[in-house]
């Protein structure tokens, strides 16, 4: 038997024990998969604008993007979801050219009960005592005073009069999605508006630009990204990923195989949503789909990266229907889409999501935007998030196989005799290595139906190029359990 040694020389007489290390058949390792939270900075922050970061955790995040930033607000929610994956920030400062959002609060009448005022910003709560001595303007000045002690709030907040003005940290867009509400949980929560005064809001508006991500991107070089959290879901933005991570010259192709989905969130009603939806056609993006919810949207889109990674990290394959959002306020149960609504956004490349009753959320069905071929014509291929995910498992489950055990191996016709042990391969010794790799992705619980891939596998050394091997992958990828249809057909007797 040839022994393949490939450092110690076959002339050596020096006596006595040499050895060298061959790891080539020991690599069981698995990508680290990242996550990377897009988000924008305050003046408080510490970030350099555009250059990647590793997170140290919801702490680090206010230091590095500023407390009210959305950066850090996003940390906080994904590490609510996934507390152990590593993550990243890509930090974003406010376009020059961008505009605060704005919204104001105004107080009338006069309590004629002592009571508390329950204001909802962005999703959290602010507990402001009323009084029957208090005026209007005095309540007001008590909601400013709230607002602007919680060094946390993604708003400034100052009273004039009666009138309390909202105005977003961070400019752009993303301030308009900053909900204002009064008592969200209602009188079965406690939550009822103390006699006597009225609440009138006028929702945050006028913020406009976001950031551009093109300097931000090109900075992220070849660093793997899997769970890519998007805070924005205009097309300019979600365009820039999709060209990040396209299967032609990205993340996805031949040449970089470093892959990657992006999670993101939109507000709206069924036909918005669908207008969104039917616009995008990219296998390698999530929209999730809300209306009326006191969550901002960009927050909806960390606490869905963060649900899903852990799941996906765990298993690829494995369904994320009824994965919870940790954080997210569900929307009151008059503004949540019914049934039919929900399928029809799930043909129109949005997402959804369910509620419990303790009011949690829960992901019902993570698609991508991907409806249509090149050539316009309806295609479900890419339709689940599953699908990419377990893709890129099996493709660097491949990679790894091929480039530990062939890294340095001589290529040899079918036929040829050589001596057991030689580094020699031929094209059906790597045709038995996959379906052997296949046979273990099979008992994992990644792939399917193993006799009709080794049936349809084909590995052949090129016609052109003796050095090269050609291998038509015929993989048939694990399905997951959707649908359970059940028809009661019963009988009386």
């Amino acid at each position: 038997m040839t022994i393949p040694f490939k450092n110690i020389p076959a002339n050596i007489r020096v006596p006595l024990f040499y050895a060298e290390v061959d790891n080539s058949r020991a690599n069981t390792a698995q990508a680290n998969q990242r996550a990377l939270i897009i988000g924008q900075i305050t003046s408080a922050g510490t970030a350099v604008a555009n250059i990647p970061v590793i997170s140290q955790g919801p702490s680090d995040a206010q230091t590095v993007g500023g407390p009210s930033s959305m950066l850090a607000l996003m940390t906080a929610m994904y590490r609510m979801n996934d507390q152990f994956g590593e993550v990243w920030y890509l930090p974003l400062a406010d376009n020059g050219s961008a505009t605060a959002a704005t919204g104001t609060v105004t107080i009338g009448g006069a309590p004629t009960a002592n009571g508390t005022l329950y204001l909802y910003v962005g999703g959290v709560r602010y507990a402001v005592p009323v009084l029957t001595t208090q005026t209007s303007a005095q309540i007001a000045t008590a909601i400013s005073t709230a607002i602007n002690a919680d060094v946390a709030c993604p708003v400034g907040a100052s009273a004039v009069g009666s009138v309390v003005t909202l105005t977003a940290d961070n400019k752009g867009p993303c301030g308009n999605d900053i909900d204002l509400r009064v008592n969200y949980l209602g009188p079965v929560g406690g939550e009822i508006l103390p006699a006597g005064i009225t609440v009138t809001l006028v929702q945050m508006s006028g913020g406009a630009t976001p950031p551009d991500m093109t300097t931000a991107i090109a900075n992220l070089g070849d660093m793997p990204f899997d769970f890519i959290v998007c805070p924005y879901n205009d097309t300019i933005s979600l365009n820039a990923l999709q060209t990040l991570l396209n299967d032609t010259t990205g993340r996805w192709s031949y040449a970089k195989q470093i892959y990657g989905h992006v999670f993101a969130a939109s507000r709206g009603t069924v036909s918005t949503l669908t207008t969104l939806g039917t616009g995008r056609n990219n296998q390698h993006e999530t929209i999730l789909g809300f209306y009326d919810s006191p969550t901002p949207n960009w927050l909806w889109s960390a606490a869905l990266a963060g649900a899903a990674a852990v799941s996906l990290r765990a298993d690829p394959a494995m369904p994320l229907q009824t994965v919870a959002l940790q954080g997210v306020l569900a929307p009151p149960l008059q503004s949540r889409f019914i049934l039919s609504d929900r399928n029809t956004l799930l043909y129109d490349g949005i997402s959804t999501f369910m509620v419990g009753q303790d009011g949690t959320v829960y992901i019902e069905n993570l698609i991508t935007s991907y409806q249509k071929n090149a050539f316009g014509n309806p295609d479900n291929s890419y339709l689940e998030v599953e699908t990419l995910f377990t893709l890129m498992y099996v493709l660097r489950f491949m990679r790894t196989m091929v480039t530990s055990k062939y890294a340095r191996m001589k290529l040899a016709a079918n036929g040829t005799r050589f001596a057991a042990g030689s580094n020699i391969v031929t094209p059906d010794i790597i045709r038995g290595d996959i379906i052997a790799a296949y046979r273990q992705l099979e008992y994992d619980g990644v792939v399917q139906n193993g006799d009709a891939f080794k049936a349809g596998l084909i590995v052949q050394q090129d016609s052109n190029n003796p050095n090269r091997v050609n291998v038509l992958w015929p993989g048939i990828l694990i399905n997951q359990l959707r649908i359970f249809a059940l028809l009661a057909q019963f009988r009386l007797q």
